[in-house]
């Protein structure tokens, strides 16, 4: 009783950097309450039933520990058994010099992992943007790519008219943390021609960019420049956002230091909390760190924690409060916290748009 006595008095001390938060002190007055009058109910919760609580804690940590360090074990890229190509080695009897060059440098790409996988050219496929309409006489479709702290923006653009199009530009601007590298040069397209044009934009923060822009070019009957408008990029915050983890204790630090704080009121079709969790936690490309034992039942209500790191070092926390009204729909609030506005803001309209449901 001394010794927490002591303790909740240098907590209310004006010499110490950080007081005594609440929830500490509020626990030490219930142990002297206990101290001060011990019931036998009391004294199985403190010295049995925590103590089980603390132990099934433990153990489920080490077994979430187990399983992430079984999945992050990599898959051997080649079996003991496969065989080795040397160059050097390789028959060239029948082969022209064209197809031996050709064949180097494919396994050079091959081993500086330059080949693409049916997977990748799916996806890149799939971040195909039309920039413009199939009635204009210049058409563009641009392939968007995100390395980190740089987007690479591959611009195709066909001459759709029966004119050789001279001094073709793509002109680009940015909104946001977004900055283009160098101007494109100026192209001529002959009617029917395609070319592809390469923009270089550099990232400096997690925040939802835009990139807007016009095709500018010339005819050959008269000096008269023509404008065609492309339509505009939206950069999604999920290229810049992982999955990550962190300490309980760690975690409340950095909501209670964050200062930026986005509400955003639960307005979804589905009725399940748990079902409804798992649609935020994909959505947002988070990583639940409430454990799953903490989730298991049916009382209608439902509260955890969600983090995420950006490839700039920022932390991204949300907490997600949700009940089941009598009714059976879903309410109540997403809370997303960060050090800077960029995240929060562009992380609450992610959630805004995709709570809906699937």
């Amino acid at each position: 009783m001394l010794y927490i006595a002591s303790i909740l008095r240098l907590g209310d001390s004006t010499a110490l950097p950080c007081p005594l938060d609440d929830d500490s002190k509020e626990r030490m007055l219930i142990c002297l309450e206990v101290l001060v009058k011990p019931e036998a109910e009391l004294v199985k919760v403190w010295l049995e039933d925590c103590r089980q609580s603390f132990a099934a804690l433990t153990v489920e940590k080490q077994t979430r520990e187990a399983a992430e360090a079984k999945a992050n074990d990599h898959r051997a890229s080649s079996q003991a058994d496969d065989l080795i190509d040397f160059v050097q080695l390789k028959a060239r009897k029948g082969l022209s010099q064209i197809e031996i060059e050709d064949e180097v440098t494919s396994d050079l790409h091959r081993a500086m992992g330059l080949v693409e996988s049916a997977e990748a050219d799916a996806k890149r496929l799939n971040r195909v943007l039309q920039l413009t309409g199939f009635s204009d006489p210049v058409y563009a479709e641009a392939c968007v790519t995100v390395h980190q702290y740089d987007i690479v923006m591959d611009v195709t653009v066909a001459n759709r008219s029966g004119e050789t199009l001279q001094n073709l530009c793509l002109e680009l601007a940015t909104m946001g943390d977004l900055k283009l590298v160098e101007r494109p040069q100026n192209y001529t397209l002959a009617p029917g021609d395609t070319k592809i044009i390469r923009a270089n934009i550099k990232v400096s923060s997690t925040e939802t960019g835009v990139i807007f822009g016009n095709i500018v070019y010339e005819g050959t009957g008269y000096s008269e420049r023509n404008v065609v408008v492309l339509n505009d990029i939206h950069i999604d915050i999920m290229d810049y956002i992982s999955p990550a983890s962190c300490a309980d204790v760690q975690f409340r630090n950095m909501w209670a230091e964050f200062e930026w704080e986005n509400k955003v009121a639960i307005n979804t079709a589905i009725t399940d909390v748990n079902g409804f969790l798992d649609h935020i936690v994909a959505t947002t490309n988070m990583k639940c760190l409430t454990p799953v034992s903490s989730l298991d039942g049916e009382c209608g209500y439902l509260a955890a924690n969600l983090y995420a790191k950006s490839v700039f070092g920022e932390d991204a926390l949300v907490n997600v409060s949700v009940e089941k009204q009598t009714d059976g729909k879903l309410a109540g609030y997403i809370r997303i916290r960060s050090k800077t506005q960029g995240i929060a803001l562009s992380l609450g309209d992610k959630i805004t748009l995709k709570q809906k449901g699937p």
